[in-house]
Order: structure tokens, then C-alpha cells, then sequence
């Protein structure tokens, strides 16, 4: 809700609940007028637009109730839990007109969007490896993102942004996939995987619900390298910013380069206000892309990292596009 009221863009009206005492408790303390329950503000025809915060596997269903009803939906991540899930809702904002937006703060960061620009002018030469990470440690034996049955993992809530982040860098999505896991109560509590792209380029993502918190990426190119934290909110570090060395000589110095301090939800509901606004068709193209390819790419590392006996003579498990 920070983020929400730092923009002039949108106004919150309605929250949505199951759980009426809980709806207005959340109502009460963050200044939201009216609550009710899901169906009735999907039906309300006074709401131009939703964000849906739901667990993973109810994204699908509940965004494409809301598209059907002719509103624009600004769905958290990851969008869905199979490609299929996402072509899917994205038919249902075609039919309805309206804009479907994969809610991530990062990817709207000036941070991000610097770092995009930085690789794709060759500030860097050509790209050539990305590590990308994210963990930090759930304590609470309750919590949603530890439940299989409602999409959790480590990797469908903290791996996802590695995903995404290595993603924007190739602005494809991979050829071939090798992972591992460590898994329990039927979800992968930690995952390491690697990328294979296009052109040799290589990529590695990690993640964990079993760690102390970090968050960073290590991108590698022919001629430079940057060292990075692809924040959230950028507004939560005192000094943003990100290092990047220049030149293949081994005495070569990083230099650190200073970003806008910004709140991630708000940048990301100006982004999504701006693509219903200005209905920029290649905008929104770019950013349906990019969903799908995370789509694919998140079930892809998910079915190599599941435990399966090993062909004869290969313990390795992979998957290829």
C-alpha cells in the first residue's frame, strides 16, 4: 500500500476478501474504504482494474475471471504455473480489451532498466555468462509459499526474479535446462540451475527458503563485468547502485554508479498505468513475452529438478525447448 499511495496515478477503493474480519482489519489500518468478497468486486462495474495477490495457483483462474469482466489486471508473480495457464489468461485480456501485466516491482526499477540498456548497447562486449540469486530462510511451517498445492517452492516465489532477471538480459528464453533441488514436504526448498541460450551463452540461477537473505546477480561480458543487486526497492539500500568494471585487463577497477532511490510498487503501478494509457501495443508485447518465456522456463527447471531415477550411465536431468 506504500507504494499505492505514493502514485497519483490509481485510486484503492476496494480490498477483496474471503475473510471479512480480515479484509477490514486490512482495510482499516491502510485507509481502503469498502471491502468485500472476490466475485463482487470482479463484478463491480465502478473498478477499472485489480491487483491479484492470490497464491500462485489460484493466479489463472482469478485473473481470467476479471479480464472476462473487462478489467485490467496487474497479476503478481509468476504470472502462472505453466505456459498453457499464461496463454490462457493473456486470450482472456485480448477478448476483454483490457491490459494483463506480470506484477514485477524489479523490473521497473531505473536500476533495472539501466542495467538492461548497459547490456544491450555492449557496454559490456557481448554477453556471455549471468549468475543470478536470491534466498533467504521461512521459519513459519504455515506459510502459503511452503504449500505444493497451492504453487509454492523456493522457486516460484524467490527464484523467479533470477529467472525473470537473467531473462530481460538474453531477451529470449533458454534452450536447455539442467537443474537440481533439495526437496521437502513436496517443494523444493533450495534449487540451483543452469541456462543454456542461444549462441553458447550460459546462465546459472540459485535460490532458497533455507538461507540467510541475499539477493545479487554477476553478469559477464566479452570486454566488462557488472556486480549488481536487482532490488525490489532500491529505497531500502542508503547508497543504490551497481559496479561495473570495463576492459579485460586483470588490474581493472570497478566503478560504482550511483541510481534513483524508488519504491518498487510504485514505479511498477506507474508502469501499468502508463501501458493502459497509452495502449502502446509493442510495450505491452515485450512485457507478454517475457512472461511467457518465464513461464515456460520456471515449469522447465521445475520438471529437471524432480527426483527421478537416473538413465543408465547419466545422473544428470534435463530439459530442452
Amino acid at each position: 500500500m506504500v507504494g499505492a499511495k505514493a502514485t497519483s496515478r490509481i485510486e484503492v477503493v476496494a480490498v477483496a476478501s474471503r475473510d471479512r474480519a480480515r479484509g477490514e482489519a486490512f482495510a482499516q489500518a491502510h485507509g481502503v474504504a469498502r471491502v468485500c468478497g472476490y466475485d463482487e468486486l470482479i463484478a463491480d462495474r465502478g473498478i477499472d482494474a485489480i491487483y491479484n495477490p492470490l497464491p500462485n495457483s489460484l493466479h489463472a483462474a482469478w485473473s481470467i475471471a476479471a479480464a472476462r469482466a473487462g478489467k485490467h489486471v496487474l497479476c503478481e508473480k509468476p504470472l502462472a504455473t505453466s505456459e498453457a495457464e499464461a496463454q490462457a489468461m493473456f486470450a482472456a485480456a485480448d477478448a476483454g480489451g483490457v491490459v494483463l501485466l506480470e506484477a514485477f516491482p524489479y523490473m521497473f526499477q531505473p536500476q533495472t532498466l539501466e542495467l538492461e540498456r548497459l547490456v544491450a548497447s555492449g557496454a559490456i562486449g557481448e554477453l556471455r555468462t549471468v549468475f543470478a540469486t536470491f534466498g533467504f530462510t521461512i521459519a513459519d511451517a504455515g506459510n502459503i509459499r511452503l504449500d505444493p498445492r497451492l504453487g509454492g517452492g523456493a522457486l516460484m516465489d524467490a527464484g523467479c526474479y533470477p529467472v525473470s532477471f537473467v531473462r530481460q538480459l538474453f531477451v529470449c528464453r533458454p534452450q536447455r535446462i539442467t537443474a537440481a533441488a533439495r526437496w521437502e514436504g513436496g517443494i523444493d526448498q533450495s534449487l540451483v540451475a543452469t541456462l543454456e541460450f542461444p549462441g553458447g551463452r550460459l546462465a546459472q540461477i540459485s535460490c532458497s527458503f533455507a538461507t540467510a537473505v541475499h539477493r545479487r546477480a554477476f553478469i559477464a561480458g566479452s570486454t566488462g563485468v557488472i556486480d549488481t543487486e536487482f532490488q525490489n526497492h532500491t529505497d531500502r539500500a542508503p547508497d543504490p547502485g551497481y559496479r561495473i568494471k570495463r576492459g579485460t585487463a586483470w588490474l581493472a577497477e570497478f566503478e560504482t554508479v550511483a541510481v534513483p532511490s524508488e519504491n518498487g510498487f510504485r514505479v511498477e503501478i506507474d508502469a501499468f498505468a502508463d501501458l493502459i494509457e497509452r495502449g502502446d501495443r509493442a510495450a505491452l508485447d515485450l512485457r507478454r513475452a517475457a512472461s511467457l518465456d518465464n513461464a515456460w522456463t520456471l515449469a522447465a527447471i521445475l520438471d529437471a529438478a524432480r527426483p527421478r531415477a537416473p538413465e543408465q550411465g547419466d545422473a544428470r536431468h534435463g530439459a530442452s525447448a
